[in-house]
């Protein structure tokens, strides 16, 4: 796609804009080369007005042409940079819609955290019913999608309350896997050659820790959360789970945690066995995830296990007794339609989980699946669109409240991923880290320490610096990076005052 850009609005901006539309589109035509009507050309001009930012945009593409234009009028509270992307939005949604033929449900909030700008706004004192009438008005964004964001942010308002500069949480990775999903985009290996690295891993992964925990105390924090993320965590054996987890308890008073998450995610690597480890050293919290409960579908984005053995993993979750089990689904993945994901959706409610997570399926640039289904991007996303319509009614009707949203690009229909929760067992660790609450200290290869300093009133990260360990276990277990790691986060809470 081409985009000639005549106006001072980030073209990232425009560029994710446009691949609501196009999705998977790249861009790289420069405005000098001769035109294609095979390829997208978009204009976008914006100026100044007396009365806001007037912006214009027209696509040329397959010999038609589209145009439409958007005014952002002056509103106190309104800074001229959110004037600017609400005219650009306007117009942009306005030609590419007529175009396409298509109104996107989340209008022009392309962010990871759509419920973000219904938060700014609740916290500058705006009503509920007001706040949803400005997403839907002044966004674009639907009327469902709309009063979706605003509870969610009601709700992560309640959950978080004053957020503290000496609260953090910390996240663990073990980025292995028994077998790659097609769709999956993380750094998660698969090998006898990579897997054999584990023992070697967990020793480099527990000095880490001890170094985080180090820090922590340094800085005189409070661990809230701690989350062990994949890869999956359950891939570990029983005794190496132990070993983990003992370590761990060594470094902090885990019964004083809020909240501590295991994810056992996929059920061929759960036992019996390792959630009772989990329970003894404290774990709260377990995922145990099938995705779908259908088999066609497990088998074809590469699932080792079946339904069945879902089944026996939740049950022995229930019977290690911990506290909050969530269950993970995803809506619009290959070969499922609403009939099976409606059945599957109505077996995880029988079982009644604290948590359910429902993700829209999104197609990642790396991802297995995109080297043989090159046309699995899609704009309206099939079934996609009635089955997150159903999750959220059928959690609804079942007392559950959603307490967490975000998005991702190439999302099947431009759809969200939802945590449901049963009052109380809310994932704490998710709003934390998604809405940037407080620091997140990372240990592992693919893992991003996230360092956060907050207003005055603690409504909105002020500051923000990520620390990145190396992607690859060989290159995590080649270079000791937990040093710099200290150095960078002390200089950063002593330069924003955080440090006493």
């Amino acid at each position: 796609m081409k985009i000639i850009l005549e106006s001072p609005v980030n073209r990232y901006y425009v560029q994710t804009l446009s691949m609501i539309f196009f999705p998977g589109e790249h861009f790289g035509q420069k405005e000098n080369e001769q035109a294609d009507e095979n390829i997208p050309v978009l204009l976008v001009r914006s100026e100044q007005k007396e009365n806001g930012i007037y912006a214009y945009a027209r696509i040329d593409w397959q010999g038609k042409c589209c145009e439409a234009e958007y005014l952002a009028e002056k509103k106190e509270g309104r800074t001229a940079d959110r004037m600017l992307k609400l005219a650009v939005g306007g117009a942009v949604l306005g030609a590419l819609g007529e175009r396409i033929g298509y109104r996107p449900a989340w209008g022009m909030l392309i962010g990871v955290r759509p419920s973000k700008v219904a938060s700014e706004l609740l916290n500058a004192g705006i009503s509920k019913t007001r706040v949803k009438k400005i997403l839907n008005s002044d966004y674009l964004v639907i009327p469902k999608k709309a009063a979706l964001a605003t509870e969610i942010a009601v709700t992560e308002k309640k959950i978080v309350g004053a957020p503290s500069g000496k609260d953090c949480s910390v996240y663990i990775s073990i980025p292995f896997c028994p077998s790659r999903c097609t769709y999956c985009s993380f750094v998660s290996y698969t090998s006898n050659r990579l897997l054999s690295l584990i023992p070697e891993y967990l020793v480099r992964l527990k000095e880490d820790i001890r170094s985080n925990f180090a820090l922590i105390d340094r800085l005189g924090l409070h661990v809230r959360t701690i989350y062990i993320g994949g890869g999956t965590p359950t891939i570990l054996s029983e005794e190496q789970i132990r070993d983990l987890l003992s370590h761990i308890a060594s470094l902090t008073d885990v019964s004083a945690l809020d909240e501590y998450t295991m994810e056992a995610g996929r059920p061929d690597t759960i036992a019996s066995e390792k959630l009772a480890i989990a329970k003894e050293y404290g774990v709260t919290r377990v995922s145990v995830n099938p995705q779908s409960l259908n088999d066609d579908v497990l088998c074809g984005i590469g699932r080792n296990h079946n339904s069945e053995e879902f089944f026996r993993a939740f049950a022995d979750a229930r019977a290690a007794g911990v506290k909050t089990v969530n269950v993970d689904l995803i809506a619009g993945l290959p070969r499922d339609n609403f009939r099976r994901f409606s059945a599957t959706m109505d077996q995880v409610l029988q079982l009644n989980p604290e948590n359910i997570t429902v993700h829209t399926f999104c197609v990642k640039k790396s991802s297995e699946i995109l080297r043989s289904n090159s046309d699995v991007y899609s704009l309206r996303g099939g079934d996609a669109g009635k089955c997150v319509d159903y999750s959220q009614i059928k959690c609804h009707q079942a007392g559950y409240i959603p307490y967490y949203m975000y998005r991702q690009k190439n999302t099947v229909g431009n759809y969200e991923n939802v945590g449901f929760s049963l009052p109380g067992h809310e994932g704490l660790y998710n709003i934390y880290m998604m809405e940037e609450i407080h620091s997140i200290f990372a240990a592992g290869a693919g893992a991003v320490t996230k360092l956060v300093d907050h207003t005055v009133d603690g409504t909105e990260a002020r500051n923000i610096e990520r620390l990145f360990h190396q992607k690859y276990p060989y290159e995590y277990l080649a270079e000791d990076r937990s040093q710099s790691f200290a150095d960078a986060a002390e200089h950063f809470y002593r330069t924003h005052g955080m440090l006493e």
